[in-house]
């Protein structure tokens, strides 16, 4: 209800007295930080090198060398529950998000629509004096709103964003992307032989949302969600980069799983006795269940021994590919940060640096030059594969790689996305920096889920969320700000989070208080170096499997 006027009008103007002030803009408070969440796509927890992976991505290197690195974050195991819930600090069910977007139904937390009472960050910072932008992969429309001609409400312009430039759906194609500006269909500024790539355009289009505001508003913070398609299929990169990676996947992923697990203990990210998980631990594909249905024929790894030459040559290059096109991301993102270093807003800039999700293995065990056969339940054969090996990366592919660089990516963990009840689909790489006010250096083994991200970015900028926002009145906020660890390592972390999606669950409980325990470790082996202690429950069907997770480190 509209609040009554308190002014005072009479018949001559003079006498007037009026209510309220001219109108001003909100302010941000002086001095206040600009935020910018990278989230990748489909980089699972061994994947970059920052996180002990074989692929270099120097920028991310920079990034964590200037802030922390959180060893245990976890996420929803899919991309539109995640992403919903690193902007509005709920769970993914709360959302509307407990699936993918194109995977909506009339079921209590599967809207594919988040509720307007779960306010966005760009919203509430919008309405506070920030910019925003946002850049890249959005994946929160629902798919019948994803149309031009349809209702935007949904779009991120809807959702408290002032400019937009991305793609609206879950993955497109990186030579020919569907564009989005704003609110309107747009054609890329370049074709593939004029030099286009999707990871350049959006880093280009980045600099020139902040610059353009820096220009009239040199003082007013900005938030910036930048989330480029990589990883995700189709890996798509020139041919420059997939070459940088000759022969340097050429001994197979489960020698390259034990490589990256080793760096990982180096790193501090894990404890000396982990154990990286098997290989198909369940015994996949011979595995059935409990009425003696078959293991789904995509979702196992081919030993690397039982390969042949040319399989073995087939999904080296497809590796090859992949780092190719995360290291080519990776620079991208590097040509903002060095604008934000010469322009000098690096140090008064929040960086969160995220995935949405493990490795992908929408690849099946033999990979795909057509990525669109796995959504089809279409397996690939190594034959058509290896006719059109030259072309993988190229503008002629849609390819991905094969189940078992999903496994080595996802080290030291079992499976990948989609698996809700296994850290290989939940557990992702974090990284937050802020050079002029976060003064720790190193690694947090603090339990973090997707949902504490945005009350950690509020408490870190002084922010009070509303009770209303844009006439709604506000659910309660479900994360947990986890910024009392920047200072204290032995902070206590999430205590229970809960994991559901496409048809597994699974809990964590336990696990926030750092105090000396013994746990099981990955592969069984029991480990005195840690605190806390935790169960995942996981269903698949009637039957009932038991993984053991970490927890925080002394």
């Amino acid at each position: 209800m509209a609040e009554p006027f308190r002014g005072r009008i009479e018949l001559d103007v003079r006498d007037f007295e009026q209510d309220w002030t001219p109108y001003v803009q909100p302010q941000a408070p002086e001095g206040a930080p600009n935020v910018l969440m990278i989230v990748w796509d489909d980089v699972g927890y061994g994947a970059m090198d920052v996180f002990g992976g074989p692929i270099e991505t120097p920028t991310m290197r920079r990034i964590a060398e200037q802030g922390l690195r959180y060893s245990n974050f976890h996420t929803t195991a899919l991309c539109s529950p995640t992403r919903s819930s690193l902007l509005t600090g709920r769970n993914a069910t709360s959302n509307g998000m407990a699936c993918i977007t194109e995977g909506a139904a009339g079921f209590p937390g599967f809207s594919g629509r988040i509720p307007f009472e779960n306010g966005l960050l760009s919203e509430v910072l919008s309405e506070r004096g920030w910019n925003s932008y946002a850049v890249g992969k959005w994946h929160l429309t629902p798919a019948e709103e994803s149309d031009p001609s349809s209702w935007k409400a949904r779009w991120p312009l809807g959702r408290g964003f002032e400019r937009f430039y991305g793609f609206l759906g879950g993955e497109t194609n990186q030579w020919y992307p569907d564009l989005i500006e704003d609110n309107h269909g747009v054609e890329p500024p370049r074709t593939p032989d004029e030099g286009y790539h999707l990871s350049s355009d959006l880093a280009d289009k980045a600099i020139r949302f902040i610059r353009d505001a820096k220009a009239i508003a040199p003082e007013k913070p900005w938030f910036t969600y930048f989330c480029p398609g990589c990883g995700h299929a189709p890996h798509h990169v020139d041919e420059e980069w997939i070459n940088r990676y000759r022969g340097r996947f050429d001994e197979g992923y489960e020698a390259i799983r034990e490589s990256i697990l080793a760096r990982q203990k180096e790193i501090g990210l894990l404890p000396d006795d982990v154990e990286a998980s098997p290989i198909n631990p369940h015994g996949e594909p011979d595995v059935t269940g409990p009425a003696g249905q078959a293991w789904p024929g995509l979702d196992f790894v081919r030993p690397w021994d039982s390969l042949d030459e040319d399989e073995r040559k087939l999904f080296i290059r497809m590796a090859e590919v992949f780092a190719g096109f995360v290291t080519f991301t990776d620079h991208e993102i590097g040509r903002l940060i060095d604008y934000l270093e010469e322009s000098e807003q690096l140090d008064d800039t929040i960086i969160v640096v995220v995935s949405d999700n493990g490795s992908s293995a929408e690849g099946g065990p033999n990979g795909s030059f057509n990525e669109n056969k796995f959504f089809n339940n279409l397996p690939d054969s190594v034959e058509e594969n290896l006719k059109r090996i030259d072309e993988l990366g190229g503008p002629t592919s849609y390819n991905h790689y094969n189940t078992g660089w999903a496994w080595a990516f996802d080290t030291p963990f079992p499976y990948w996305k989609r698996f809700a009840g296994y850290e290989g689909g939940t557990a992702d790489p974090c990284i937050v920096s802020w050079p002029s006010g976060l003064k720790a250096r190193g690694v947090r083994d603090q339990y973090v889920h997707a949902v504490d991200v945005v009350p950690t970015l509020y408490e870190m900028l002084d922010v009070d969320p509303p009770e209303t926002l844009k006439g709604f009145t506000q659910s309660e906020i479900e994360g947990e700000s986890f910024a009392t660890s920047f200072g204290d390592p032995a902070a206590p972390g999430r205590e229970t989070q809960f994991y559901s999606m496409l048809g597994q669950r699974s809990i964590t409980t336990g696990v926030g208080s750092p105090t000396p325990c013994t746990r099981r470790s990955r592969a069984g082996a029991t480990s005195s170096r840690t605190s806390g202690s935790s169960t995942t429950l996981q269903r698949i069907g009637r039957s009932r499997a038991i993984w053991p997770l970490r927890t925080p480190s002394c």
